[in-house]
């Protein structure tokens, strides 16, 4: 029976391939030469091929070491491309050998982390008569938008695996405040809607509201209630009052004037409804503020969460709401 005979060859042949390995710090030393001589991508390959015969041999932590010093090293000489496969590449080992989400290995995705660089994006203004200048501002915006792809790619498997070993079910913390912070100093083009999303799981009101603060000198006048509105409509969505209202809290401490508009006092009445058992009043409330809630279909959205969470009313159709799933939030 091939199958039988397989059966007795595979422990062997793992076995021999265990034995046969040499010293991992032996790789890590040959290999940062390579990435020093010049040869970043020769060494990425060398990097996934060598981890992959220690993984094949379950040899995990060795696997780990070589791809966390290959993602390190090619970080470190500017290689975003290169380092970011890498620390992919650690990630997706972190699974394969069902790691737990520990101070461990959450160190070294700290410090992949604080290795991808930051660099500030030119105005958009240019001269639009200047080849150079165009040329030149196309290129940092799209070399900008790779980095962010890249560190996007890599937290968001970080804090999948996180979710599943051990982590919070969506996600470490703290993780989900680095992807905002990054996306937020580095992305040329604001998703607000995206990096509040990380924010309300980065256990961090304070933090968010300093940077909702800062967003709203820079969004289009008339815009900053909606994202306050979002804001609070998250946490609320996910049953979490008390950084909500610490969020409110923050933002009017640190505003120096903040719009009274209508959607600010909707979401003040709201917050003060949701302490008490009152879905009539809660009903009242969408009804009379109805214009200004509808000025962002999202808005709505959470709403009808916040209505199933708190009052148990279910939402017309379940399937569409928006942060019941990691995946989709990552």
């Amino acid at each position: 029976d091939p199958k039988a005979e397989n059966s007795k060859i595979d422990p062997m042949s793992r076995e021999r391939s265990r034995r046969e390995l040499p010293p991992v710090q032996e790789h890590i030393d040959k290999l940062k030469k390579v990435v020093e001589e010049g040869n970043g991508y020769g060494a990425l390959q060398m990097y996934k091929s060598i981890s992959a015969r220690y993984v094949t041999a379950q040899r995990f932590s060795e696997a780990l070491d070589i791809l966390f010093s290959g993602a390190c090293v090619e970080l470190e000489h500017g290689l975003v491309n290169c380092g970011a496969d890498l620390a992919i590449l650690f990630v997706d080992t972190l699974v394969k050998a069902k790691s737990p989400c520990n101070d461990e290995s959450l160190d070294r995705i700290r410090c992949m982390f604080k290795l991808f660089p930051r660099v500030p994006v030119p105005p958009h203004l240019v001269d639009v008569s200047d080849d150079e200048d165009v040329h030149n501002l196309q290129e940092s915006l799209g070399e900008a938008r790779s980095r962010v792809d890249n560190l996007t790619s890599f937290l968001r498997a970080a804090i999948r695996w996180s979710a599943e070993f051990g982590g919070p079910s969506t996600g470490y913390p703290e993780l989900h405040a680095m992807l905002a912070d990054y996306l937020y100093t580095e992305c040329p083009e604001l998703d607000m809607v995206r990096i509040s999303r990380h924010f309300v799981r980065a256990e961090d009101p304070e933090k968010f509201a300093t940077m909702l603060i800062n967003f709203m000198g820079r969004c289009y006048p008339g815009e900053d209630d909606l994202a306050i509105a979002r804001a609070v409509l998250m946490y609320l969505s996910m049953g979490n009052m008390k950084d909500a209202n610490i969020l409110m809290d923050e933002i009017k401490k640190q505003a120096e004037t903040l719009s009274e508009s209508d959607l600010i006092q909707f979401i003040t009445y709201l917050l003060e409804t949701l302490q008490r058992d009152a879905l009539p009043l809660f009903s009242m409330l969408r009804a009379k503020f109805k214009s200004c809630i509808d000025r962002e279909p999202l808005l709505n959205e959470l709403l009808d969460e916040i209505a199933e969470r708190f009052y148990g009313v279910q939402r017309k159709n379940p399937l569409q709401g928006m942060f019941g799933d990691i995946f989709k939030v990552t």
